[in-house]
């Protein structure tokens, strides 16, 4: 029953026959029996079916929301079982917004040390992707803002505030300052990171809050790229001031937007379900150590 629910998990999330059944190590017709199998068990239709996928019936998308809590349970099960046995141990699935990457580090090098036994799979997506792939059990935990968009019913821990800075070549707009403005950073040609990034809804609203217009003339979801072009001489960018220190050149300037001072909570978010998986509440009590032993003031 388990192995039915997971596939019919995954052709939720997919919403592609083809597609579920690759990301269940199984053939299609495989995928389709079982699919089959399950409504036949249950004895209600849950797929709409046509040439192609079609959707859920209503009373599809409430096993749905059983099916999520029944395959997390079996896996906290399995989980706990052999925790017993072997101590922590198994992959801890990150997914972090890009803009939090460098911060990972921070997290997974004291768990390691103290749970040799444990793998990590860190992913870089975008926050709102994030909290889709904890819904759908596609990940543990996600690094993402705490305090922009709403997350929902999730467990936060607050980590850390991002700061935002100017980057220039040296010899650049701006080149040799201390410090910079919102109305100094405007008049600079900007290359920024596209809209649909939060990070960059977040320095818009910045903007908006301060009536300073900043029209970039080039965006781009890459951070690199905008180093890139950065490093060019003729353009400078806007990011969070860790980013900027762990991956600038030498050959890069960090000017400090102090006026006004803006920042962000980053925390860390994972479902509210219980009881959770040994290795995913051992590695929430470390992140919680972590965050109470750190200053979140702005």
């Amino acid at each position: 029953m388990i192995d039915k629910l997971e596939m019919f998990i995954a052709l939720a999330r997919e919403k592609h026959f083809g597609k579920a059944a690759e990301e269940c190590s199984v053939t299609q017709p495989t995928l389709s029996a079982n699919i089959k199998q399950l409504e036949e068990q249950l004895g209600v239709l849950l797929v709409l079916r046509g040439s192609r996928f079609q959707g859920l019936t209503p009373e599809g998308k409430r096993v749905l929301e059983w099916a999520r809590k029944l395959v997390a349970d079996t896996r906290t099960m399995k989980q706990e079982l052999k925790a017993v046995s072997d101590g922590q141990s198994g992959t801890l699935r990150i997914a972090s917004i890009p803009t939090a990457l460098t911060y990972v580090p921070e997290l997974t090098t004291c768990f390691s040390q103290d749970n040799p036994g444990v793998d990590f799979a860190v992913f870089s997506r975008p926050s709102s992707e994030i909290l889709a792939q904890l819904e759908n059990l596609e990940i543990d935990v996600g690094l993402t803002y705490l305090d922009n968009e709403p997350l929902g019913r999730v467990l936060q821990v607050p980590l850390y505030r991002e700061r935002y800075c100017f980057v220039v070549a040296e010899g650049g707009p701006l080149s040799g300052r201390e410090q910079a403005t919102l109305q100094d950073v405007s008049r600079v040609p900007l290359c920024l990171l596209t809209s649909d990034m939060q990070c960059r809804r977040i320095i818009n609203n910045i903007l908006h809050d301060n009536d300073v217009v900043a029209k970039p003339v080039l965006q781009s979801d890459s951070i690199m790229c905008l180093l890139a072009h950065v490093r060019t001489g003729r353009w400078g960018t806007i990011i969070p001031q860790a980013v900027a220190q762990t991956i600038a050149s030498d050959h890069l300037e960090i000017i400090p937007i102090t006026d006004p001072y803006a920042s962000i909570m980053v925390g860390l978010i994972a479902t509210q379900r219980e009881p959770r998986a040994p290795l995913l509440d051992a590695f929430l009590k470390r992140v919680a150590g972590i965050s109470q032993g750190k200053s979140l003031g702005t």
